[in-house]
Formats: structure tokens, C-alpha cells, sequence
């Protein structure tokens, strides 16, 4: 029981400790990040990296979730770039974000109607009406809308408020989407009839669409693409289908992108293909793979993609030990332990398991310090935040920071093992459950 006599038991402990004074100040001037900034650190970190890829202009999601988007479009751009000879290009974001939401509403009415003899206060239906319609996403949920619409020139659907500031039209949807689920769970409660759920889903789906295009813009049909290349020589492609064009100017086999993980959990058993349960957006799109495997096969695999000039996606826990107005993530970041005697010792295992860590945020591998020994020691980071934050938009990471909190890229297969690939391709999927940390990226 907390009582007078053990309160009076931890100031005289506190008070004892003639350092916890200062550390006090400190903290309460500046903040418990800022106070115990590790300096040696920050110089392990000069920004300087022995292999990189090409790379555009630093681009900025703003205040959305919409990362994994910038992530894979900055990714997507490089090709393009080296195709057609330019210094920089950029894709829409709002356009794939109107696909993705549109999709995702559909995906999880169609959740809610193959659910619709779950209680309400099943967990299962407690998670779907959670978050039924958030901005993150996952690799093969981004696939999916390559391979269906496709791609346009960000000048085709630029930003909007409502894309870089999305709360207040994610407010509206999400209300939208849970009373559609209450109104299909009651009609099929009253009629028992599986076909008048279908039909009341088409009329929803236009109400989500109306909203979409007065929010985001209309979609364009058509790509009518006029670029100037690094030798200023003006050029300009024929019309075609956002399809089309992303075939003509990105041209990648999305069936040769795998996504690799690293979750060194007991029900992870590596060499192993996992989905998670109601994680997607296109109904009719190949399911979520991830592939599981030890950290060094993520590190050798991109190693060998920055080396061939191709940048890597992948998914980290952002927040953790990481200082993002200098731009470095680094294991030793801060000296918590230091100022506040004492931190956990966590394993990356126990942080997934017990909450402590997930998929926060995703960013591209744009290049690697390797030393003497092809060991990588730091890794060059093109993240969305725009050039204020980091060196103009560039991050630093160190090599054991990426032990600890990097979970997941996105790699071409011929930069993977074969026996890997052969599992990824070949074994049986097995299924986690809706709430798995490997599905967070999408929240």
C-alpha cells in the first residue's frame, strides 16, 4: 500500500543522491530527451556513407499517416529517374491515398458483412470497428494499388488540405463506416438476406466516394506526362492510362517484391510466410506475405540492393532512441539509464510481445556505410518529413539501432537466398491474428 510512511521512505532515498538534484533541473528545463542527449553518439553519426542510390527531392507527407505511400512512391521514382534521365520527379500521393481509401472502405464492409453473426462485443468485431479506415498501410497493400490504378505525375492530383491534414476527413469516414456497419449488421439481424447487404454495400461505397472526391479531388483517367530531363531537353510521353503509365515509367514485376520481416517471437517460428487476418484494402488483391527471417538476411539484402543502385522500403519503430531535429537514430541515443537510474533490458522479442515496440513508421534505405569488412556500420535514411527535420530530410542510423527496431523491407527476390525465396513462394501461409504488432503499420 502506498502510505505516508513509504513516501517519506523514497524522499529520503531521492534526497540522499546528491545528483538527482541537478538531473532534476536539467530535465525539468529542457525535457527528458534533450537533457540526456548521449554526445558520443551524435558523433558516430557524420553523415557520411560508402554506398548510396540515387535519390529526388526530399518529399513531405505533413500531418497524415500516409508514409508508407511516400515510402514506396520515393522508391518507385528512383527507376524513373535513371529511365528518363531526371534530376528529380514525383509522384502523386493524394491519387494512390484516394484509391487506398476507397478500397479500404470496401474491404472492411465486406469484413463486417462475413462477420455478421459475430456478436458486437466480440474481439474480432471490436478490432474491425476500432480502426476500419486509418492512413498507414503495408508493402502489399501498396502493391495492390500499383498493379490496379496505377500511378500519376503529382502535377495530375496535387495535395490538398484534406490529404497532408487528414483528421478532419478521416473523422467523417470513420463515422460513416461504423453506422454502415451498424445498418448492415441490423438488416441482416431483421432479414436474414446476405444479398440485400450487398446491395445496401454499393450505396455506401458512392457515399464514401463523394466524400473522397470533394476532399481529395477527382481521380484522373488519363496521364498526358511533359518532363524536362537533367540536359534541359523537353519531352513528352503519349497519352495513357495511369496503368500504362506506370508500366511505361516505373515498369517493375510487382511479383518479384517480397517483404521480409524480422519478428523473433516464439510464435514466429523464421523461414517461415505469415499474414495477418483483415489486413488489406483490394478484396480481390494477393493477400499480405511476410516472409520472417533472421536481422542479418534484411541487412545482406539490402546491402545488395543499395550496391545495384536500388533503394530499399522498410518499416521501423520510429520513436524509439531515435532524435529526429539532428536526424540519427542510435542505440545509445540517450543516457536514460544514466538520469533516471534505471532503463528496462528489453530483447526485441519481449518488446514485441508485450507491447513495448511495433511498426511505426516507414522510410527508404537510400545508402550504407560499410567498414574494411563489407560490415555495415551506419545506414543513410530518405524519410517524408520534409527538410526541416534531420539533415534536409536525410537520417542516420546506426547499424545496432537496426537490429533493434528495423522489422520489415521490402526487397527484390533476386536479392534474397534462393532456398528463401523457394519458402516464399512455395510454403503454406499461416495466418496471425487481426491484432498482431506485424499489422500496426497499417493502423
Amino acid at each position: 500500500m502506498i502510505d505516508d510512511k513509504l513516501i517519506k521512505k523514497f524522499m529520503k532515498k531521492y534526497n540522499a543522491d546528491k545528483s538527482n538534484k541537478a538531473v532534476e533541473a536539467a530535465i525539468a528545463q529542457v525535457g527528458l530527451r534533450q537533457a540526456t542527449l548521449n554526445r558520443d553518439a551524435i558523433k558516430r553519426h557524420n553523415f557520411m556513407f560508402s554506398d548510396t542510390t540515387k535519390k529526388g527531392d526530399v518529399t513531405e507527407q505533413n500531418s497524415s499517416g500516409r508514409c508508407w505511400m511516400f515510402a514506396a512512391l520515393n522508391t518507385a521514382r528512383v527507376d524513373t529517374m535513371k529511365k528518363f534521365n531526371l534530376k528529380t520527379t514525383e509522384f502523386s500521393q493524394t491519387y494512390t491515398f484516394f484509391w487506398d481509401k476507397m478500397e479500404r472502405s470496401n474491404y472492411f464492409l465486406n469484413a463486417i458483412i462475413e462477420t455478421v453473426n459475430e456478436k458486437t462485443d466480440s474481439r474480432i468485431i471490436a478490432h474491425l470497428l476500432k480502426s476500419p479506415l486509418e492512413d498507414g498501410g503495408q508493402w502489399d497493400m501498396f502493391s495492390g494499388i500499383l498493379s490496379k490504378y496505377g500511378v500519376v505525375p503529382k502535377d495530375h492530383m496535387p495535395e490538398t488540405y484534406n490529404s497532408s491534414n487528414t483528421f478532419e476527413m478521416n473523422s467523417n469516414l470513420l463515422s460513416m463506416l461504423r453506422f454502415f456497419a451498424h445498418e448492415l449488421r441490423e438488416e441482416y439481424k431483421n432479414s436474414k438476406d446476405i444479398t440485400k447487404l450487398e446491395k445496401m454495400k454499393e450505396e455506401y461505397l458512392y457515399l464514401i466516394y463523394n466524400v473522397l472526391v470533394k476532399a481529395l479531388g477527382p481521380v484522373p483517367e488519363y496521364v498526358e506526362y511533359e518532363y524536362e530531363d537533367a540536359d534541359g531537353k523537353y519531352n513528352r510521353l503519349p497519352k495513357m492510362t495511369p496503368v500504362e503509365f506506370f508500366k511505361t515509367v516505373v515498369g517493375w514485376n510487382l511479383d518479384d517484391k517480397v517483404s521480409v520481416i524480422n519478428a523473433p517471437t516464439e510464435d514466429k517460428p523464421f523461414n517461415n510466410v505469415y499474414t495477418v487476418k483483415y489486413l488489406g484494402n483490394i478484396v480481390e488483391a494477393k493477400p499480405i506475405k511476410h516472409l520472417n527471417v533472421k536481422i542479418d538476411v534484411l541487412k545482406e539484402a539490402a546491402i545488395r540492393s543499395i550496391k545495384e543502385g536500388e533503394p530499399v522500403w522498410f518499416g521501423c519503430d520510429v520513436g524509439k532512441m531515435s532524435f529526429s531535429k539532428l536526424g540519427i537514430m542510435d542505440h545509445n541515443m540517450f543516457n536514460y539509464k544514466e538520469a533516471l537510474g534505471y532503463t528496462p533490458n528489453w530483447t526485441k522479442a519481449q518488446r514485441l510481445e508485450y507491447g513495448e515496440s511495433l511498426l511505426t513508421h516507414a522510410m527508404v534505405f537510400t545508402g550504407v556505410n560499410l567498414d574494411e569488412n563489407g560490415k555495415p556500420i551506419n545506414w543513410q535514411v530518405e524519410n517524408s518529413w520534409g527538410e526541416k527535420i534531420g539533415k534536409k530530410g536525410v537520417f542516420s542510423m546506426s547499424d545496432e539501432w537496426f537490429d533493434e527496431f528495423t522489422y520489415q523491407i521490402m526487397i527484390d527476390k533476386k536479392y534474397l537466398p534462393a532456398d528463401l525465396v523457394k519458402i516464399y513462394e512455395t510454403s503454406k501461409v499461416i495466418e496471425l491474428a487481426p491484432w498482431d504488432p506485424m499489422g500496426a503499420l497499417a493502423k
